[in-house]
């Protein structure tokens, strides 16, 4: 999977249209391109920044059926994202992986309450079930969650749900789509929609940014999955439509392990703005989340207001017998819902997680809403209806059973390379090829040189923000650690790219300003 191979693809002379032409490189957008390009359709993705550089890197890092959604009476979507929580658990077990949740029980209603609605969700999973929930004596609670708080505590109720790194999913995915033939560019924004004589859309006007290029690819069906941004895109067709989205923001803050030092996490069925929250244990560290806030605009960079920290420290300290402070908190980092707008709601919380697919009066297919979980059964349904708006040949689905890239049920054998699966064995050789790329590039993180060179030749990383933020997770786990291992992870790229000193140093700065970011002042 090499850029400039996906470039030439593009930019050469070519006489028929792609069938299937993707805006949006997130897990829909990706999504979409794996299950047409495995169907054997022609397939061309473009994303404008990164892959995941948006909302699809910023997740609570669960693959779950969503027990606030059970709370909400909306069965059908805790089913569907229980039936892809186990279909994506079996398709890329290198990444997903089942995990304990507690839920600590204050009050004498709480275990009977709570353990009746775990039963449920575990009926609801049928075949697709992970391990049993059961009840927790106190004393079974603090042997799993030492760091519990422990005054009042009666107990706990105890399930399972899946947990997965985000950013390195789609990573495997978009190469997934390039393995059944698809081709996939980021840094290629769609800078507009081409229309044939009756109106209707029939391809994009994208741009390459590092040579400044641009192309019209033309295209049977143009596929609007660009989440947060997808009424930019729509008004690019149709100026005058009226908005579909109603954005919702979402934070996260990252501690150290020792908030959460065992392998369970914690769930609060409820806090104080009606929501869920979860700490979870997750590359090393605490994971504590998260808020849900309207937004007026969406931005590729979304930022944590200060009552939604505020609210986070508040609520965990509730429960942990220790109470993390500001000082605590290693990185902070925000992500965007893209939800389905609803004039009547009162709040985001209560708006429908449910996926649209909207078919304009240019024909332009957007898909949005949903959720990580569903993203396979969202692409299935996307492309059923992009094939029939662009005449294309009517081919089963194939995803359920298709093993995303990296593929390996054993990754313990490769200790902290673990996540590569299958590709663990050649970024290893890299290591043992060049002893500078076996060193740790931060004492307090297990990032080696070579997973820079990995990132590049192999995952189409192409700036220093997508190496430490979504190839590695280096910013979302330790903004300050990310900042200092900067200028090495420039000079090597530079020296793989054959880039200039003066790229490097520009990289420099461009990445320590935006992970400043992450921290708290």
């Amino acid at each position: 999977m090499r850029r400039p191979e996906m470039v030439e693809r593009v930019f050469r002379e070519r006489e028929e249209p792609w069938d299937i032409l993707i805006v949006g490189g997130g897990a829909t957008g990706v999504g979409v391109a794996v299950d047409a390009a495995s169907r054997g359709y022609d397939v061309l993705l473009v994303e404008a920044n990164d892959f995941g550089k948006g909302t699809s890197s910023r997740s609570t890092k669960l693959v779950h059926g969503g027990v606030r959604y059970l709370q909400q009476g909306n069965v059908a979507l805790v089913m569907e994202a229980l039936k892809e929580r186990g279909i994506l658990l079996r398709n890329a077990p290198h990444l997903v992986r089942d995990l304990g949740f507690v839920v600590p029980n204050y009050d004498w209603w709480e275990a009977p309450f709570y353990g009746i609605g775990m039963k449920v969700y575990d009926l609801l999973a049928t075949r697709y079930g992970f391990t049993r929930s059961r009840l927790l004596s106190s004393q079974e609670v603090k042997e799993r969650i030492p760091t519990v708080a422990e005054k009042g505590l009666r107990g706990g109720v105890l399930y399972y749900d899946g947990q997965f790194d985000d950013a390195r999913l789609l990573i495997n995915l978009v190469q997934t789509a390039a393995s059944q033939g698809a081709t996939l560019l980021n840094y290629t924004p769609c800078i507009g929609l081409e229309l044939d004589d009756d109106g209707f859309v029939d391809g994009a006007v994208i741009q390459d940014l590092e040579s400044g290029r641009e192309h019209t690819a033309r295209a049977h069906t143009v596929v609007n999955a660009t989440g947060a941004f997808t009424d930019q895109v729509i008004q690019m067709a149709e100026p005058d439509a009226e908005p579909m989205i109603a954005a919702s923001q979402g934070i996260h803050l990252v501690l150290d392990r020792s908030f959460l030092p065992g392998e369970t996490a914690i769930m609060v069925p409820r806090t104080s703005d009606g929501r869920v929250m979860f700490a979870i244990p997750w590359h090393g560290h605490t994971v504590v989340g998260t808020t849900d806030t309207p937004l007026e605009e969406v931005t590729l960079e979304p930022r944590a207001m200060e009552h939604e920290v505020e609210f986070i420290l508040e609520t965990a300290g509730q429960y942990l017998h220790r109470a993390p402070r500001r000082e605590d908190v290693l990185s902070v980092f925000a992500g965007i819902r893209p939800l389905v707008k609803a004039t009547d709601a009162a709040s985001t919380a209560s708006l429908s997680r449910d996926h649209t697919i909207h078919i304009g009066a240019s024909g332009l297919l957007s898909i949005f809403g949903g959720k990580w979980t569903t993203y396979r059964n969202m692409a299935e349904d996307c492309v059923d209806q992009a094939a029939t708006m662009g005449f294309l040949d009517e081919r089963p689905c194939i995803t359920k059973t298709l093993n995303i890239h990296g593929y390996h049920k054993h990754t313990e054998r490769f200790g902290d390379l673990g996540f590569y699966g299958s590709d663990a064995p050649a970024v290893n050789d890299l290591m043992s090829s060049d002893p500078e790329l076996a060193l740790r590039l931060h004492e307090d993180l297990p990032i080696y040189g070579a997973q820079v060179i990995w990132a590049v030749r192999s995952e189409m990383a192409r700036t220093v923000d997508d190496v430490l933020a979504r190839r590695t997770r280096a910013l979302q786990l330790n903004a300050r650690a990310a900042i200092e291992m900067a200028p090495a992870v420039a000079d090597l790229m530079a020296r793989e790219l054959d880039r200039a000193p003066e790229w490097a140093r520009a990289q420099v700065e461009n990445f320590q300003a935006l992970a400043r970011g992450y921290l708290l002042e």
